[in-house]
């Protein structure tokens, strides 16, 4: 029998919040300099969503699935910071953010656990092309102390770029972009700037990573490493999360002034980094491989984080339908809306299923990939998707969700006792409930955070047409186009097309969907014995009552 695994130090919240303050990055939010990240009222809904990832991970009844065990070290460690070895752990992941992002929205922290699998097939497949295992050997000591420690990392992806229309080494500045701008004995020194930075203020570590294919030329511009947040050089311009400050005492922003998400613009002048922390710089011919697995990786767990927010919205709408005296089941039209909204956000979560199920390991690692067309197709259905489903919350609600009287009046003696009489539809459903759910829909799609939502749904992770791109580029057309020229008995002696590697509409083949030869099963499947999980699980409805309260 098996040892049980040993488990890594994991924190609660609280600690990650106290961890926070043991770092001093250069954060200006609203142009002033930030003190303490950990108690700026501004970044308090971040840190509250990344919180929640530790807290679910020591909860019995989510363990299961909120953590796993690491094959490199034989320790368990939270989800969000494991490396994928199997369709199942592709299923577990894509089941632990959907959970954290019922409650949350967007809980930030699994671009960590993308970003960490990405880094490593590029350092065993730069391993490979040089005969060497030092790559990974660093990666693992990285990845190691990052579980052992339990830290979240932000991705620092999104160059400046400046002229979109010329390479990184054509640029005027040349800070548009990371790079290389001196290597010693010890390390190298990096300049130039990220715009993008999710969760900036409140991570531990940053993950520099390239943002396109480089060229040789570009050489300078392919690095990929860490550094502390409160590395010297490093200044963050960052954004609130959510809305912290918008009538805490008298119930708006119900959601939002909860939980949130900053990002940031990230500035590095001449920052140090030590060659135990740097994943490569200068392999220009691993930049394409680099980006392609992680925006993979990424699309993947993106499918999960609005499948949950999929669910605040159909719990939600439920509810509303309740407080205005209608049961959907009676009313068509309303549940035909219902009935929609259902269909998007399980169809966009299913393809994350199939891109599980049918996921591969990396040909260079033992790191399962998410079948690349499923996860671009599902990332494209929610990208494309994200707006219907807004418009849905609010056919089903009514013109009440922003046509309401502010919070104040319910607090006011002039008029509150009045508009609880006047403003009560079902008598089942107090006038607070009613008013409450109201609001919280117009937070989720109406206000600032609904606009949010529907820009990060459209653009993270990649622009529709990146994700057509990668679409058209993997989908096995070549089998089809073989399938139909059988039919019709064209090629040789009927048999189909011969196999010519020039013939471009052909080059893409795939006989069976499960692996590459067509007669083996898919992944091995070591999913969570889950029904356990799940009857844990708040219920949809269920799921946006309890974030009201």
């Amino acid at each position: 029998m098996n040892a049980p695994a040993s488990t890594a130090t994991l924190m609660s919240g609280d600690d990650f919040r106290e961890s926070l303050r043991r770092y001093k990055p250069r954060v200006f939010l609203d142009g002033q300099q930030v003190a303490s990240v950990a108690d700026e009222r501004g970044f308090g809904p971040g840190i509250n969503a990344i919180a929640l990832t530790y807290d679910y991970a020591l909860k019995a009844k989510y363990a299961p699935i909120m953590t796993a065990v690491q094959h490199s070290s034989g320790k368990r460690v939270n989800r969000l910071s494991h490396i994928n070895t199997s369709s199942g752990d592709l299923l577990n992941k894509l089941e632990a953010v959907r959970l954290v992002c019922q409650e949350t929205g967007c809980a930030q922290r699994y671009l960590t656990h993308d970003a960490l699998n990405a880094i490593g097939q590029v350092s065993a497949r730069i391993d490979d092309a040089r005969g060497t295992s030092e790559n990974t050997a660093r990666f693992l000591n990285y990845l190691h102390r990052v579980q052992d420690q339990d830290l979240t990392l932000g991705v620092a992806m999104t160059d400046a770029k400046g002229d979109r229309s010329k390479r990184p080494h054509e640029q005027a500045n040349v800070d548009s972009y990371v790079h290389v701008v001196e290597r010693n004995a010890k390390g190298i020194v990096i300049s130039g700037t990220k715009a993008i930075v999710t969760g900036a203020p409140y991570v531990h570590e940053l993950l520099v990573m390239p943002c396109r294919n480089m060229g040789k030329e570009d050489a300078d511009y392919a690095v990929c490493c860490a550094v502390p947040i409160d590395a010297p050089g490093i200044t963050i311009i960052a954004r609130p999360a959510g809305r912290p400050g918008e009538k805490v005492e008298h119930g708006a922003a119900l959601f939002s002034r909860k939980y949130g998400q900053s990002t940031g613009v990230v500035m590095f002048d001449r920052v140090f980094v030590p060659y135990d922390d740097v994943f490569y710089a200068g392999e220009w011919e691993h930049t394409g491989h680099l980006t392609y697995s992680y925006a993979t990786h990424h699309r993947h767990t993106c499918i999960g984080a609005r499948a949950g927010f999929g669910d605040l919205l159909i719990g939600a709408g439920a509810l509303m339908c309740e407080a205005n005296g209608f049961d959907p089941a009676k009313e068509t039209h309303l549940r035909e809306q219902m009935v929609e909204l259902i269909t998007i956000t399980e169809s966009f979560f299913a393809c994350g299923v199939a891109a599980s199920v049918y996921g591969k390991p990396d040909e260079h690692s033992k790191t399962f990939m998410p079948d690349p067309v499923f996860s671009n197709i599902g990332k494209l259905l929610l990208a494309t998707k994200i707006y219907d489903m807004h418009r849905i919350a609010h056919y089903v609600s009514g013109g009440l969700i922003v046509t309401l009287p502010g919070p104040d009046e319910d607090h006011n003696p002039e008029t509150g006792a009045k508009l609880s009489e006047v403003l009560r539809a079902n008598p089942d459903v107090p006038y607070e409930q009613r008013i409450e759910t109201a609001r919280f829909i117009e937070d989720l799609t109406a206000g600032y955070q609904g606009g949010w939502y529907s820009v990060i749904s459209l653009h993270g992770g990649g622009s529709p047409a990146a994700m057509k791109q990668e679409i058209y580029r993997n989908y096995p057309i070549g089998s089809k186009v073989e399938l139909v020229e059988r039919i019709l008995e064209r090629g040789v002696a009927g048999e189909g097309v011969s196999h010519d590697p020039d013939r471009a509409i052909t080059k893409n083949r795939q006989p069976g969907k499960c692996c590459d030869t067509g007669c083996t099963t898919p992944g091995q499947p070591v999913m969570v014995d889950l029904p356990s999980v799940e009857a844990n699980l708040p219920s949809k409805k269920a799921a946006a009552f309890l974030t009201l309260k």
